[in-house]
């Protein structure tokens, strides 16, 4: 057993001993600007990140950093009020021991939302875009390490990382409730700096539709702990040079708050039907 496996066992010990009379199975974790889902949460347990010993903590403005448990739309949820970046200083091993914890609490579904600058010029800021794939640019990756055959394989496929059962029933819902949702394939950079007028070209011959610093860590350890995978992104601005203008991080939090409503009303959706 490595030691980052033993800090799996660990974190998810600390946290099964604050749990009351819920077991949830899925779990959603709040990108910039996007805790306000975390309100709707019934019967709240909150777990400071900091009171979790071994837990990472975060550092950026808009994420809190507190686990959050409780019923959302009638489910037991878990809920990560606040994520880690690799740009922050965190190991990817790091991301993957987060995930194993939440494996070893039950949880077989994950929601992960961003926020996220477009590639696509029809896709503007304060839309909702759902991830179908993605690619890795980040030059990171969290499974590297021993591998422990009680998680996943030595070499898990990506293929279907994004659950098409998931992405369905996410376009059902979006139609029903009348929000408009696009789909594509999110490009990681590691950051914190954002892209350059030639990186946001290059990242659109590769085919992105949508960049940012987050996400593909957790969505990998998830898909190789055997989870079912959904992301959101929340389109904040458009790439460097697509509109002669300069991207920053209050644009981002102020378009993710105004992406707010429709993601917390989709994602509510999403729960109740899974």
């Amino acid at each position: 057993m490595t030691d980052k496996t033993t800090d799996a066992f660990s974190i998810a010990q600390q946290i099964q001993t604050q749990i009351n009379k819920i077991t949830p199975q899925i779990a959603i974790i709040l990108g910039s600007g996007l805790g306000s889902l975390a309100k709707q949460i019934g019967a709240a347990q909150v777990i400071p990140y900091s009171e979790i010993k071994g837990f990472p903590q975060t550092t950026v403005s808009g994420h809190k950093g507190c686990l959050i448990l409780g019923k959302l739309n009638g489910k037991d949820v878990l809920c990560l009020q606040g994520r880690f970046h690799l740009y922050e200083g965190h190991q990817p091993q790091v991301i993957a021991t987060v995930i194993k914890s939440l494996k070893l609490l039950g949880i077989k579904t994950l929601i992960v939302t961003n926020a996220a600058g477009s590639l696509r010029s029809e896709i503007a800021p304060g839309n909702l875009m759902l991830i179908n794939d993605h690619i890795n640019l980040s030059g990171q990756n969290p499974l590297i390490g021993p591998n422990d055959d009680n998680f996943g394989p030595r070499f898990p496929a990506m293929n279907k990382a994004y659950s098409p059962d998931l992405i369905a029933t996410a376009h059902q819902v979006a139609k029903q409730e009348n929000i408009p949702l696009y789909d594509g394939t999110y490009l990681m950079v590691l950051g914190p700096n954002f892209e350059t007028a030639a990186e946001i070209r290059a990242f659109q011959i590769l085919g992105a539709d949508a960049v940012g610093m987050s996400t593909v860590p957790e969505v990998i350890s998830a898909a190789y702990c055997g989870m079912k995978v959904l992301g959101i992104s929340a389109i904040t601005n458009y790439g460097a040079g697509m509109q002669n203008n300069t991207p920053s991080h209050e644009e981002t939090l102020e378009q993710a708050d105004k992406c707010a409503a429709n993601m917390c009303r989709l994602v509510s959706s999403i729960i109740k039907e899974i």
